[in-house]
């Protein structure tokens, strides 16, 4: 599964948020989103659901990348979003990095960081993976 960079999502909540996906590889994707207020809860910090959506959103595309053509699919199982120092403006900064490629779960490390490159929310993110609905049994699996 190839998709053309910079990737941004034309509809669903990816969109309505902005995530860009900028880079990836076997080992990591690369995203960003720029700050807005409506990304910012009341005291005009960028909200903590926007930066775990953005590590859900950014380590099942990753795994969805390799398990799709598989006739499986990628969904998110735990997201564990630690917020070390707050975002206010400019753009958010996210690469998720893939720890663990098992049968039925994925696990990643997403580490997102501001413009100035400090280290603001870090995240483990684990992926089921799942046959594709409609799928013919056993479609992701040898044998």
């Amino acid at each position: 599964m190839r998709v053309e960079l910079p990737y941004r999502a034309e509809r669903g909540f990816d969109a309505v948020y902005g995530l860009e996906i900028t880079a990836y590889n076997d080992e990591t994707v690369t995203g960003q989103v720029r700050v807005r207020d409506e990304l910012k809860q009341p005291a005009g910090l960028v909200h903590g659901g926007v930066f775990a959506s953005i590590a859900e959103s950014l380590a099942s595309l990753g795994t969805a990348f390799k398990v799709i053509p598989e006739g499986n699919i990628a969904v998110g199982l735990s997201n564990q979003t630690s917020f070390l120092r707050p975002i206010t403006d400019g753009t958010i900064h996210a690469v998720a990095t893939v720890k663990h490629r098992g049968r039925t779960t994925w696990v990643w490390e997403v580490e997102m960081t501001d413009d100035a490159q400090r280290v603001c929310v870090l995240t483990r993110m684990t992926i089921a993976v799942r046959e594709a609905p409609g799928a013919p049994p056993n479609a992701g699996r040898p044998g």
